[in-house]
């Protein structure tokens, strides 16, 4: 399974279930005190979560 992220790459899901897991974990993590890039990551997350979650829902259709 290949998913394309927001910078247009390719990647390759090996494992979904973790995958969920760890974008889940990533999405909403950012410093303290904020930096500026923390809601650029937060954004790829959000996106890469969404898509894995579209993608689990699917395969089980």
């Amino acid at each position: 399974m290949k998913i394309t992220d927001l910078n247009g790459f390719e990647i390759e899901i090996t494992d979904l279930k973790e995958a969920i897991k760890q974008a889940k974990n990533f999405k909403d993590l950012h410093h303290v005190p904020p930096i500026p890039s923390d809601k650029e990551q937060q954004e790829y997350w959000k996106d890469l979560y969404e898509k894995l979650v579209t993608l689990k829902s699917k395969i089980r259709a």
